[in-house]
């Protein structure tokens, strides 16, 4: 007996979710479904229109926290790692003062993803500016943003392991 093939973006979910996860990827019908519900690319392809995106939606909910210094694609972003996206804030010294710069990564594999999904991560890295720990607090500030962002969330799992999928099944048919 073949064990099933790990789901890495899905091992928090039920065995019944995996393996009807399993079945879609078998029948070749998660592709479809995706794009059936997230066929809309977005124009963000460049580190200065993610800027403006990100700060647009900054803008839009939460006026009043600190501002961003920068947000761009980082190829660098490791996916497995669960590192779809990072908020760092760099401190300095500047004189007397101390200056705090925060910028915002997002895996550079998003630029050719649907547009909800880029979306979803940066609602996900902004409301870290509020809340540091992914608590009640924080999914409701991500919900807030987007009411959609569990769906999001788990969909864009779905993505994810339907690209690893593909990019495996080019690889062993030789494409």
């Amino acid at each position: 007996m073949t064990s099933a093939p790990p789901l890495p973006y899905l091992e928090g979910y039920s065995p019944a979710v995996q393996a009807r996860v399993r079945e879609l990827l078998a029948q070749d019908q998660l592709g479809p479904y995706l794009a059936s519900r997230y066929g809309e690319a977005h124009k963000v392809r460049n580190d200065k229109a993610l800027f403006l995106a990100a700060v647009e939606l900054k803008d839009r909910f939460m006026r009043n926290t600190a501002p961003l210094n920068k947000v761009l694609y980082d190829s660098k972003l490791q996916l497995l790692s669960h590192a779809l996206g990072t908020l760092t804030a760099v401190s300095r010294v500047q004189g007397s003062r101390l200056k705090a710069s925060r910028e915002i990564r997002v895996a550079s594999v998003f630029r050719d993803a649907p547009a909800a999904f880029l979306k979803m991560i940066l609602v996900h890295e902004l409301a870290h500016l509020k809340e540091r720990e992914h608590n009640k607090a924080f999914y409701q500030l991500c919900t807030h943003m987007e009411p959609d962002y569990f769906q999001l969330e788990f969909d864009l799992r779905l993505y994810l392991t339907h690209r690893e999928a593909s990019a495996a099944a080019g690889v062993a048919t030789g494409g």
